[in-house]
């Protein structure tokens, strides 16, 4: 495998950051971006403590066009849609216009960078890759999970048809699926319910809720050590070849699997 440069949204922290810097170690050209300017500098030093003078790091919020077009002038090799937040809490109730942002992020906005930086290599007669993380949750749909559940089926949509669409021109597509790993971006998810779910106004009480999400997270499958995670990134992420999806660990992916066939019994 020849070293690449890759544009990784979203590496200020989380799976983004450990990955990011780990392909940088592996000889790669890494440009870093993280959504707030605080992470910026404090990224920058690590990697130079680090010795990776291959690793740059810039602001890259996706809600700023002007951000987005700047990116979108770099010269890559892969691009890594990283960068996501996520909306909990039952469907039924949850105020669309935390919907709509949801999508937005998740969705829209790495669209509208992903086209970009696809068009450009178009244009140019270019190769290259370009990699979503998705979500063991875009194969699924967990009860009150289903808002961000349902972006990362978007995205498996879009990469899905984008796969199909761009091999003429050289262009690869995959997406990552995450299990539940422990990276604190899961359990940050669960309390955003807690911002707006009013008992005095909503069906959904906030004890049974807080009680479900807690039962989940103590398990063993609500966390998991995210370094087998990490280390698959590192290698899959800059991979001439691989698979189109990337389910981590086996054992969601055969849950999933399960999942999936059992869908077609699923009785109301």
């Amino acid at each position: 495998m020849t070293t690449k440069t890759i544009l990784i949204t979203g590496a200020g922290s989380g799976f983004g950051k450990a990955a990011a810097l780990g392909m940088a170690r592996n000889g790669h050209s890494v440009i870093a971006t993280a959504q707030v300017s605080s992470q910026v500098t404090p990224l920058r030093e690590e990697a130079q403590r680090l010795g990776l003078n291959s690793f740059r790091v810039e602001r890259l919020d996706l809600t700023d066009p002007y951000d987005i077009a700047q990116a979108q002038s770099w010269d890559i090799d892969v691009l890594w849609n990283n960068a996501g937040m996520g909306e909990a809490g039952p469907v039924w109730e949850i105020p669309l216009d935390l919907v709509r942002k949801n999508y937005e992020i998740n969705v829209f906005l790495p669209l509208t960078l992903t086209q970009g930086v696809v068009q450009k290599w178009v244009r140019e007669g270019k190769t290259g890759k370009v990699v979503f993380t998705s979500s063991m949750g875009g194969l699924f749909t967990p009860a009150n999970w289903g808002t961000y559940v349902s972006t990362k089926h978007a995205l498996e949509a879009f990469a899905e048809a984008m796969q199909q669409e761009l091999v003429a021109y050289g262009i690869k597509v995959q997406t990552i699926n995450p299990g539940a790993y422990y990276t604190g971006y899961n359990e940050t998810m669960a309390d955003n319910p807690f911002r707006w779910l009013d008992d005095t106004k909503h069906f959904t009480k906030r004890a049974e809720l807080r009680k479900g999400f807690d039962d989940f997270f103590a398990t063993p499958e609500g966390k998991m050590d995210p370094t087998e995670m990490i280390e698959r990134m590192i290698d899959i992420v800059p991979a001439d070849d691989g698979k189109f999806r990337n389910v981590v660990p086996k054992v969601i992916e055969d849950m999933l699997k399960a999942h999936q066939l059992a869908a077609w019994e699923n009785r109301i």
